[in-house]
């Protein structure tokens, strides 16, 4: 069983800002593969179906974006999967280009503070995660304002081809591992 995890914030105010991608990845990996995901359980909301055969827990923390961790902990508590073959975490990355996807087995959260919680609740670093490039943000803007900030319409067209994107590589992690999926995937969109 495998755990995917977008990352994002809770609440109206945060729908399409730059820090909730992973939540948009998870709806549009939701909606292709059929999964309802409504329910409220481990301070998330999740749904429970099959993506590329395996079954999978498709989840949405609600804890906001700096305690993430304390969600992912009580999946993988519950669930009792491998966390460092079948957890699976989508997170925005302001060090990749917009629409650019990173798959990644393990490393640091790059200043990412819902990665760093998740890292922190899990005492190391060694799971797949999906990073999702979205810009540089520009000189002299807050970098805490700039991923809370909202898309352009054309950012937003870039961002729904990558969640498309990134639905593809979650199912090739899962159908034929990470090295293969990051040999199709990192590269520039």
């Amino acid at each position: 069983m495998y755990i995917i995890v977008g990352l994002g914030n809770p609440g109206k105010q945060y729908e399409n800002t730059r820090h909730n991608i992973g939540f948009d990845v998870i709806e549009t990996l939701a909606e292709q593969d059929h999964v309802a995901v409504l329910e409220k359980k481990h301070k998330a909301i999740i749904g429970k179906g099959f993506v590329s055969g395996q079954k999978c827990i498709l989840a949405k923390p609600q804890t906001f974006m700096n305690l993430s961790g304390e969600s992912v902990r009580q999946l993988l508590d519950y669930y009792k999967v491998d966390e460092t073959a079948e957890l699976i975490v989508i997170s925005d990355d302001v060090s990749l280009e917009l629409g650019q996807i990173r798959i990644r087995k393990k490393g640091s959260a790059g200043g990412h503070n819902g990665l760093k919680n998740i890292i922190a609740h899990l005492g190391h670093d060694s799971f797949v995660r999906v990073k999702m490039g979205v810009g540089e943000k520009t000189p002299g803007y807050d970098l805490a304002d700039y991923v809370l900030g909202h898309y352009t319409s054309e950012e937003r067209k870039v961002m729904d081809e990558a969640a498309e994107r990134a639905a593809d590589a979650i199912r090739a992690i899962i159908a034929q591992g990470p090295d293969a999926a990051m040999n199709d995937f990192n590269r520039k969109a």
